[in-house]
């Protein structure tokens, strides 16, 4: 857990480069029928969402802003889950040609997992052992752990686990920080495939090879493992944090995936191509803002630099990784506000660039979506303080909007995975998001020249 990350950018590195997946035969009238369901559900659904909304405000014409945002959420929230069903096409597409031959040869590029890490002595043991349960031949993997300075028994963890698992790499130093630990494992390493992995978390070994496949088309740079929470049934804040991730990768990652550009690829687990990475990890390094090193969003800004340098990074929904999520609605705030820190950066820094690198997507996803957040404190605070306490309208069909729309998302995460019994969180996190988390992004703002890292 990282605290203290201050570092001055010091040299620059550089390096080399390589090369899909099976296909579904029968074609799938159900999903079809389902899918073409959940958008005729959306779209009968809409016109009556938009009014719910809007009927927050005592008259139209004095609050036209609000019902037009409400269509512009409303609508925008919707071809997400459209992007997200096309989103198995796709990656079928991206990958068809690279498939193996009858008879050939397995993929099997040489791998590392590279693991930073501070004070993390009851977590790192299990990242390690995970990663030595893998088939794969032991000749063409290593692992590699960075010990940013822990203050705990870290250290002498990875030195009893050193005499089972001789292989292993051990960097240890003062602390500088995860993004420099990352950097580490991708100097040091002559690994085509770099696997970036949090400490807390770890691969499921039976999907693992799911994770490199899409490395067989020499145009993908990054590949973003599907993430779920270990702790998902501690209790309620757990649980509705594990609706919040299927939803987060199955839905919003895959929506992004399906025009290959995940924008984010997560830190629990993600695999990068290193020969994309070298140019520009010195840049990566050297990012500041505000006249600041930045000290979060270390896996967001990587993502961000191998789309400006026009690669390809892509969700792999069948490889499994598993992370510890807080356990208590204070450690979600400290986590929440870590990630909104990032997001305020990485949205001025990916905005320079996106919108000539990716001109479809920055148009119909990317600059939508960052005012639909900038735009929602204002909106909530209008809808919950505002018309309440100065019109005395009371918000219930805001909030029934809301709940609505999640509505249209939970069907389609039942769709996507009918035995997952976590969907009906989605209500409740809805609700928390409205009350709570859209307010969080303002106090990031103003809190975003605190580079102290926080815990979880």
């Amino acid at each position: 857990m990282y605290e203290n990350q201050n570092r001055t950018t010091e040299q620059a590195l550089s390096y080399p480069m390589i090369r899909f997946y099976p296909a579904k035969s029968r074609f799938d009238w159900r999903g079809l029928f389902y899918k073409s369901g959940i958008v005729v559900s959306g779209a009968l659904l809409l016109f009556l969402i938009i009014l719910l909304k809007s009927k927050t405000t005592s008259d139209f014409d004095l609050e036209p802003f609000l019902f037009s945002y409400a269509i512009i959420v409303t609508t925008f929230e919707l071809s997400r889950v459209i992007s997200a069903m096309l989103y198995e096409k796709s990656f079928e597409s991206l990958t068809q040609e690279f498939r193996d031959t009858p008879g050939g040869e397995p993929y099997e590029p040489k791998i590392a997992f590279v693991i930073p890490c501070m004070n993390e002595e009851r977590d790192i043991a299990d990242a390690i052992i995970q990663c030595h349960q893998l088939d794969y031949p032991r000749e063409k993997m290593e692992v590699i752990v960075v010990n940013d300075g822990s203050t705990d028994r870290t250290q002498l963890v990875l030195e009893e686990l050193k005499k089972f698992y001789p292989g292993i790499k051990i960097i240890s130093w003062e602390n500088q920080g995860k993004r420099w630990g990352m950097a580490a494992g991708f100097k040091v390493s002559d690994a085509e495939i770099i696997i970036q992995l949090d400490s807390d978390s770890h691969v499921d070994p039976k999907t693992f090879r799911n994770l490199l496949d899409p490395f067989r088309n020499p145009q993908v740079g990054a590949v973003c493992a599907h993430g779920e929470p270990r702790n998902a049934d501690e209790n309620f804040v757990t649980r509705m944090q594990t609706a919040y991730y299927f939803m987060s990768f199955r839905i919003l990652k895959a929506a992004e995936s399906t025009y290959d550009a995940v924008f984010c690829c997560s830190g629990c687990c993600s695999a990068y191509r290193k020969s994309a990475v070298m140019p520009v990890i010195y840049h990566w390094l050297a990012e500041t803002f505000l006249g600041k090193p930045v000290t979060w969003g270390d896996d967001r800004a990587l993502t961000s630099w191998l789309i400006r340098t026009d690669w390809k990074t892509v969700y792999a929904k069948d490889a499994l990784a598993y992370t510890v999520v807080p356990d208590t609605f204070k450690k979600l705030m400290k986590q929440q506000l870590r990630w909104k820190k990032s997001w305020i950066v990485n949205f001025f820094l990916t905005g320079k660039f996106i919108w000539k690198k990716q001109p479809f997507v920055s148009s119909f996803y990317y600059f939508p979506l960052i005012f639909i957040s900038l735009m929602t404190p204002v909106m909530t605070f209008d809808a919950l303080f505002w018309q309440p306490f100065v019109k005395g309208v009371f918000p219930i069909y805001h909030i029934l909007g809301i709940l609505m729309l999640t509505g249209i998302i939970a069907l389609y995460y039942r769709y996507v995975d009918r035995k997952n019994k976590y969907w009906i969180y989605l209500f409740p996190w809805a609700l928390v998001n409205l009350f709570v988390l859209s307010f969080v992004l303002v106090y990031a703002a103003f809190k975003i020249q605190d580079r102290g890292w926080g815990t979880r």
